[in-house]
């Protein structure tokens, strides 16, 4: 198993902050382009995530496929002020994608942000472990992006 974790600062309210993550609009952006996520079958990605199981298809760079992997979302019980959504995910290549996003408030009217994610693939951890880390990274600056510019990508 490997463990990975990444915070920043976001320009935002938490509450801002909060209302965004839940929505499947903000990780479609935030992906992009490293990762697309389309949803599998003929469920589509609800405009706000709702605890439960979702499929989707990944394209690495939106163009190559990469398999499937279940998004399987849940709210845990909040910590004083923290927030949390929690993607326990799976598929036929990562065995557990652990996914914690912790959402508080920061300093001046700013948000703590991290990604935590436990990753197990069996001889590929280490590679897709290593892959985590740029993809948390990418979706973070790309956050921080939407938040100093008031979220207006994902306006319209």
């Amino acid at each position: 198993m490997a463990l990975v974790a990444l915070t920043t600062t976001l320009a935002c309210t938490s509450d801002e902050a909060w209302a965004r993550v839940r929505t499947s609009a903000l990780l479609l952006h935030l992906a992009a382009p490293l990762i697309r996520f389309t949803p599998k079958g003929d469920r589509a990605f609800p405009a706000i995530w709702e605890p439960g199981e979702y499929r989707a298809w990944m394209w690495l760079f939106g163009v190559l496929p990469i398999g499937w992997q279940a998004v399987v979302i849940s709210e845990p019980e909040p910590q004083g002020d923290t927030r949390y959504i929690r993607d326990n995910g799976y598929g036929p290549l990562i065995r557990r994608w652990d996914h914690w996003i912790e959402i508080s408030p920061g300093a001046n009217g700013t948000t703590t942000y991290t990604d935590r994610v436990a990753i197990e693939a069996g001889l590929l951890t280490p590679l897709i472990a290593g892959f985590a880390r740029v993809f948390y990274a990418h979706r973070q600056r790309r956050w921080r992006r939407l938040a100093q510019t008031g979220f207006a990508a994902l306006k319209g």
